[in-house]
């Protein structure tokens, strides 16, 4: 391998030994030695990307391709044009996990205007008037896109990610994945209208925004024909020769403009872990909103990527290092999980700054956190079997490497994670298998972190949030002592000494979005609001739950329900509490929940 150490691109892992006590017989993990190499020219990366990618070949395709999570004509629908602007009033925002770093979401506000998306449509809404003031159809029509937004003054970006419905007995047209990225800015000046889009052929992950600014992180497996066959040795080798013929824009994503215009990642911006070659690609790509789409200075790493977490002056993208082709016999070896940290300091594009890796799988973003410029992360190893254990490390940036500093093992033997929360120098971490242990980490030593205490109740919280008074709330489900879940629970945690619950709202046999999907949660700390959408098991549309949430107390408000569809999401704009569905957004008294009014998308 020729290609040089980039600067400050070149990075290096070196795992030190860890503070707290690893399970007996388990020696601390030490990944190997590994920095980011970038390339020089296209050339080697050709080669590289060929190599790693015969290297993963089946009988049928590329073995272990991780499911990206997913979760045309242009017409401007009528509407009238707003009346003189009022001033915004007070609002929630999206449930983001930092403060610098907003995430997408399905609905937006300014206290100005709302803006929703759904069903290929976006929705500008006056809160004072209680009117969808406009409707704009986006590019293309797929029922299957899925749309977010994110909102700067006068406006919006929309991010689809197109997961196209293709028939079991077909597959992609050659030389597609069949994924799709588009991103659409939207002028909420006026009557709304188009002014930019941008497509690829890669998969969405996902996008944090600060100010104007926008980090856009999309993954693009090899987009190569494989023709199979009857033997499996032979299938193999014809699809390995298919690799080795493939050109270099099989692997790396076009961006296409709506002038006309297009262009891929310069190959000096591409980058590999020296610990592995990948045949994936990571990109990240930089939006200024307020400048239109043009180059999103894109910059990759020839490796896997799914979960994000960003501030607002890091970025951390994490993955898991690909595996060879093995047998279907053969279980496969339990992966790390690697951490590329970019640094988003300035409008322009970010840059590699640190690279690690520790052992086990994260659950979401929430398993990170940065404090005090370390990264705080929480893993559960064999997270399907007996012997699973999670573990929470500390790692420290020293130059252009991640050094773990810190470490506490044995949490939840036989059990995996199912939330963390990070705040300020202590960190909650739930396990579940039967009972659910609420675990506290005081993280004020990062070299020495200690467990300070434990809960064990019945079921377990899928997502926790700090409360206004230092408190924290846990939203999941109830259980039987078996395991077995029994329906909505939603429990106030005092953990300002040894963890306690102090109440419980429970709901038999519903089950919230909150506990795969954070952004659905509202918590309006002026009032103790918590709006939760609850879909109760009986075929009914989901309704939104509101509580009130007091120092030592959880009671219920009432319910919200639409005259169409199932509620994904509320925020609050001044005295009033927005929800909304795929059908319509539905405006009610804050306080009393009474209805005032019922807006249909059409």
């Amino acid at each position: 391998m020729r290609g040089r150490i980039s600067a400050p691109a070149a990075v290096m892992l070196l795992l030190a030994g860890c503070s707290g006590s690893p399970p007996s017989g388990s020696p601390p993990h030490q990944p190997a030695a590994a920095r980011l190499i970038a390339y020089d020219g296209c050339a080697e990366l050709l080669q590289d990307l060929r190599g790693a990618t015969a290297d993963r070949v089946g009988p049928t395709g590329l073995y272990g391709a991780p499911t990206l999570p997913n979760d045309g004509i242009w017409a401007l629908e009528k509407g009238q044009l707003p009346a003189r602007a009022a001033g915004p009033q007070e609002h929630s925002t999206t449930n983001s996990h930092e403060p610098g770093a907003d995430e997408p979401d399905l609905v937006k506000t300014d206290g100005r205007r709302i803006v929703a998306v759904a069903k290929q449509r976006l929705h500008v809404i006056d809160p004072a008037t209680r009117e969808i003031t406009h409707t704009l159809r986006l590019p293309g029509s797929d029922r299957f896109d899925h749309d977010e937004l994110l909102l700067s003054g006068d406006r919006a970006l929309v991010l689809t990610d197109r997961t196209p419905a293709v028939p079991f007995d077909r597959r992609p047209a050659p030389g597609s994945t069949g994924r799709a990225t588009r991103l659409t800015l939207v002028d909420l000046s006026g009557a709304p209208r188009i002014i930019g889009t941008m497509t690829s052929d890669t998969g969405y992950l996902d996008a944090r925004q600060n100010g104007s600014t926008v980090r856009v992180v999309v993954r693009s497996e090899p987009k190569i024909d494989f023709p199979g066959g009857t033997d499996r040795e032979d299938a193999i080798e014809e699809n390995r020769v298919e690799v080795w013929k493939a050109p270099l824009d099989s692997w790396l994503p076009r961006f296409r403009l709506d002038d006309g215009t297009s262009y891929r990642i310069p190959c000096d911006q591409v980058s590999r872990p020296s610990a592995y070659k990948g045949s994936s690609v990571l990109t990240v790509l930089t939006v200024d909103m307020g400048k239109g789409l043009g180059d999103a200075q894109p910059i990759a790493v020839t490796a896997d990527g799914s979960t994000v977490y960003g501030t607002g002056k890091s970025l951390y993208v994490t993955g898991r290092p690909q595996q060879p082709f093995s047998p279907p016999a053969k279980k496969p070896a339990e992966p790390d999980t690697d951490i590329y940290k970019f640094d988003l300091s300035g409008s322009g594009r970010p840059r590699y700054v640190a690279y690690g890796s520790v052992k086990g799988f994260l659950l979401n973003q929430y398993s990170m956190s940065e404090h005090d410029g370390n990264l705080r992360l929480a893993t559960t190893t064999d997270r399907n079997g007996a012997t699973s254990q999670s573990s929470a490390y500390v790692l420290a940036q020293h130059g252009a490497r991640l050094d773990q500093i810190g470490r506490i093992d044995g949490l939840g033997k036989g059990e995996r994670i199912h939330s963390v929360r990070f705040i300020g120098p202590t960190g909650y971490v739930v396990t579940f298998r039967q009972t659910d242990p609420l675990y506290v980490l005081d993280l004020t030593g990062p070299r020495r972190p200690r467990r300070t205490g434990e809960l064990k109740i019945t079921g377990y919280s899928a997502y926790l949030h700090p409360t206004a008074d230092g408190k924290l709330l846990g939203v999941g489900q109830d259980a039987e002592t078996s395991g077995r879940t029994t329906g909505l629970q939603i429990s106030l945690f005092d953990v300002s000494g040894a963890p306690r619950r102090v109440d419980a709202y429970k709901l038999p046999g519903a089950t919230a979005q909150v506990e795969f999907d954070s952004h659905a949660f509202l918590y309006w700390p002026k009032s103790g609001l918590t709006v939760v959408p609850a879909a109760r098991g009986d075929g009914t549309p989901a309704e939104a739950l509101a509580l009130k949430v007091t120092g030592t107390s959880i009671t219920k408000v009432g319910t919200v329900r639409q005259p169409r569809g199932g509620i994904v999401r509320s925020l609050v704009v001044g005295d009033t509490l927005w929800t909304f569905s795929d059908e319509g957004a539905h405006a009610a008294d804050a306080s009393t929940l009474r209805k005032a009014g019922w807006l249909p998308y059409g």
